[in-house]
């Protein structure tokens, strides 16, 4: 059995691993953030970047940041190697950000999942909440954890099919990705 171990990035060296595998999966692999997927809440300085190595290599990332002065929290940018996306690798990172945010006070986490990823949430205790929304032009569904149950959450409990999948093909580019790629080719840049 592989032995997998999440922590908070707070190294120069481990948060490079947390945006390499980002920038892989988001802008390289999925092409659904244009150049970086970094913004203002990676600047922030409550923002907690987590690692996870599945054995002796790293495997996945994901960020969590504090929304409220109430306890509400966000986890996003969940990440997963290719090779480690058959494993509990996810439900591990999740289950690291929500009981570190329910450390910190936090009462509830929401966060945006991919809708191929729904089912995956709510195997690992995550309820839908609201309608469906694009963002980065892929269907997203908000989803929320009560963060008052992280503590009770066993990650050998993960079923074993609890794993992360691809959105599906698209042929339509999210609108930045188009606008960006025009500006490019306008600039005479190819990727």
């Amino acid at each position: 059995m592989s032995r997998i171990v999440c922590w908070n990035a707070r190294s120069a060296h481990d948060k490079s691993w947390h945006f390499s595998i980002r920038h892989r999966v988001f802008v390289e692999e999925q092409q659904i953030i244009p150049l970086t997927d970094i913004d203002e809440w990676d600047r922030e300085q409550g923002t907690v970047h987590v690692v996870a190595c599945r054995d002796s290599g790293v495997a996945g990332t994901v960020r969590l940041y504090r929304t409220d002065d109430d306890g509400g929290w966000k986890g996003d940018r969940l990440a997963v190697l290719p090779q480690h996306r058959a494993t509990t690798v996810g439900a591990r990172l999740v289950h690291h950000a929500v009981s570190t945010a329910a450390s910190l006070g936090g009462r509830s986490m929401g966060a945006l999942v991919q809708v191929q990823n729904v089912r995956f949430f709510e195997r690992i205790g995550w309820k839908r909440c609201g309608q469906e929304l694009a963002y980065f032009g892929l269907p997203h569904q908000p989803m929320v954890f009560d963060l008052s149950t992280a503590a009770a959450l066993d990650v050998r409990q993960v079923p074993p099919d609890a794993y992360l999948e691809l959105p599906a093909n698209r042929y339509d580019p999210s609108p930045l990705l188009a606008a960006t790629e025009l500006a490019a080719e306008g600039m005479g840049i190819r990727h």
